[in-house]
C-alpha cells in the first residue's frame, strides 16, 4: 500500500517520540501483512478474471474451427466428411453451452468473493490515516505540554499547562482507542483469510472437475461417432496421418 505512514522521514521528525519503537515496529509489521494481503488478492482478481477470459477464447477458437470447415467447398462436395464436421459442430455447442455454465459459476463463487475483499481495503486504508493524525495531534498536544512544563509557573502558565494536560488525556485516548482497535482488527482480518477464501478455491476446484466430466462425456461420445463405434489407439492415429503425410509427399506438387 502506498499509504503506508511510517516512512523514515514521517517517524524521524519526532523531537520526543509518544509512541515507541517497538510498538511502532509491531503496528508497521502487521501493515506489512495487510499490504501483502491487499496485492495477493488483487493478483487473483485479475488472474481469475483472465481465466474466464481464456475459457471463452477456447471455447469460440474451436467452434470457429468446426464453422470455417463447414463453410468449404469440400464439405460440400464430401456428405462422409460433412458428416464429422457436423457432428464435431454439435458438440463444440454442448461444450460451448458448458463453458458459460463454468464462467458464470466461476464468477458468482470466486470473481464477486475476491472483488468484495479487495473493497475492504479503502475502508482500512481509511483507519489507518485516521490512526496517524490522531497519532500526530497525541504529539502535538505531548510537545505543547513539554513547553509549558519548562516555563514559570505563573498564574498564566500554570492555566495553559492544566489545559494542555487535558488535551493530552484527550489526544492520548483517542489514539489508544485508534491503534488498539486496529492492531486487533488487522490480525483478524489476515488469520480469516483463509476461511474466506476456502470456499472460492474449492468452488473453483468443483467447476474445473464438472467441466472436465462433461467434456470426457461430449468428446467420448463424438470420438465413437466418428469412428463407427471402433476404438483407435495413439498409434493408429499416428500411422494413420503419417501415410497420408507420405501419400502428399508423393505428389508432383510436394516434391522437391
Amino acid at each position: 500500500m502506498s499509504w503506508n505512514p511510517f516512512s523514515r522521514s514521517s517517524s524521524s521528525s519526532l523531537k520526543k517520540p509518544v509512541l515507541s519503537k517497538p510498538a511502532q515496529r509491531e503496528f508497521e509489521k502487521e501493515l506489512k501483512k495487510l499490504d501483502d494481503l491487499e496485492e495477493l488478492t488483487r493478483r487473483l482478481y485479475k488472474d481469475a478474471k483472465k481465466l474466464t477470459e481464456a475459457n471463452n477464447v477456447l471455447s469460440k477458437s474451436e467452434r470457429k474451427l468446426s464453422q470455417e470447415l463447414l463453410s468449404t467447398q469440400l464439405c460440400q462436395s464430401e456428405d462422409t466428411f460433412k458428416n464429422i464436421i457436423d457432428e464435431w459442430d454439435a458438440a463444440m455447442v454442448k461444450m460451448d453451452l458448458h463453458m458459460t455454465d463454468r464462467n458464470v459459476y466461476l464468477h458468482r463463487t470466486v470473481l464477486e468473493p475476491l472483488k468484495k475483499f479487495v473493497s475492504v481495503f479503502p475502508y482500512a486504508q481509511v483507519a489507518v490515516k485516521k490512526r496517524e493524525q490522531s497519532l500526530q495531534e497525541f504529539q502535538k498536544c505531548q510537545d505543547k505540554m513539554s513547553k509549558y512544563q519548562d516555563r514559570d509557573r505563573t498564574g498564566p502558565n500554570a492555566v495553559k499547562l492544566e489545559m494542555s494536560k487535558k488535551a493530552l488525556q484527550a489526544a492520548q485516548a483517542e489514539f489508544t482507542h485508534q491503534n488498539t482497535a486496529l492492531m486487533e482488527d488487522i490480525p483478524k482480518m489476515i488469520d480469516n483469510r483463509t476461511d474466506y477464501f476456502q470456499p472460492s478455491l474449492e468452488a473453483e476446484i468443483k467447476s474445473q472437475v464438472q467441466y472436465t466430466t462433461e467434456a470426457v462425456k461430449v468428446y467420448g461420445e463424438l470420438s465413437n461417432l466418428m469412428n463407427g463405434h471402433r476404438e483407435h489407439s495413439k498409434h493408429d492415429y499416428a500411422s494413420q496421418i503419417q501415410h497420408a503425410l507420405t501419400e502428399l509427399k508423393a505428389l508432383s506438387i510436394t516434391a522437391d
